[in-house]
């Protein structure tokens, strides 16, 4: 690794690896300028591997929020439980796995049995009752997560470690979810209050000097912290300027419409990016292979931790007083 980037110099590149170029001075610059940096998660990266370069940037302090499909977390749970995940082929007769009692992503094998453990670990994990954002049900399972065999591989547990909220978008489509509507089909008091999710993360948002994102793939994760902006200025009449920095690594494309793919540029348009700003880059790739690069480019910095979930609802009190003095 060390071999390559000594050759990230600012000329003498083209295509993807120019714009890898940029995203690793962008991230610097986030760092650098105390920037409140999100990172959001599409579709299910964490068995897939990428779960233990995000950690090291969580341990430095390079991460202070994360929104991510309910996927990627429900899967996460089976690297701190120790359950197995392998490596498999993408070219295999499902007919057979179904037999066997295996699921598959691509080429990574899942037993039935890492499934049946997981669902069996969270419905006796939520032991609460009432009514949670995303975050406080999230850092409630990494807090439990930190007592199991293997913490040190879960994103839950060390976003639940050093303080670091984790938001998801969709908390329904995910075993997550399906497991908090299995317990309240047993006549247990447990929601999810979603809007407290968007007034939360706002929140992080309008008390920042700077804010930006690198987002893995694109999706609902991807809109969830973008929307921030136009919540405080459309929604809530609050002064806002858009988001002073963005990388996206993301293998879609603009023209078919969908959100995944769409640019920097036409988020400002949207005034989720600050017109003016001139630190937002796209890379189109893969991101098992573009975010490792990316990640252990700038993991050799560091910095204090915001510990944002500790003081989420001091945030979210100023923010409803701002709203009130309207």
């Amino acid at each position: 690794m060390k071999r390559i980037y000594p050759c990230f110099t600012p000329y003498g590149q083209a295509f993807n690896s120019a714009r890898l170029n940029e995203a690793c001075r962008i991230y610097e610059k986030m760092v650098e300028d105390d920037t409140v940096i999100c990172l959001t998660i599409a579709g299910a990266l964490t068995p897939a591997g990428v779960g233990g370069a995000i950690i090291e940037l969580m341990k430095r302090g390079l991460i202070d929020f994360i929104i991510s499909t309910g996927a990627n977390l429900y899967h996460d749970i089976h690297f701190a439980l120790d359950l197995p995940v392998y490596k498999g082929s993408h070219s295999v007769d499902d007919r057979e796995l179904a037999k066997e009692g295996i699921v598959r992503i691509y080429d990574i094998f899942l037993p039935y049995e890492t499934l049946f453990k997981t669902d069996e670990y969270l419905q006796n994990c939520l032991d609460i009752e009432g009514k949670f954002s995303t975050a406080e049900i999230h850092y409630h399972i990494g807090r439990k997560l930190l007592k199991e065999k293997k913490p040190a591989y879960s994103i839950l547990a060390m976003a639940a470690k050093y303080n670091i909220p984790i938001y998801c978008p969709s908390p329904g489509d995910s075993s997550i979810g399906m497991n908090i509507a299995y317990l309240k089909a047993k006549g247990k008091n447990i929601s999810v209050d979603v809007e407290k999710d968007v007034l939360e993360t706002a929140s992080f948002i309008h008390f920042s000097k700077k804010s930006g994102a690198v987002i893995l793939g694109g999706g609902a994760p991807k809109n969830f912290f973008m929307q921030t902006q136009p919540m405080l200025s459309q929604i809530l009449k609050l002064k806002a300027k858009g988001h002073d920095y963005f990388i996206q690594i993301t293998s879609d494309s603009p023209h078919y419409g969908g959100l995944s793919g769409a640019t920097p540029h036409e988020a400002i348009s949207w005034k989720k990016i600050d017109a003016e700003s001139k630190t937002h880059v796209t890379i189109y790739g893969d991101c098992t292979i573009v975010a490792p690069l990316l990640f252990e480019k700038v993991k050799n910095m560091k910095r204090k931790h915001k510990e944002l979930y500790r003081k989420r609802g001091e945030f979210l009190k100023k923010l409803m007083d701002d709203i009130a003095n309207l």
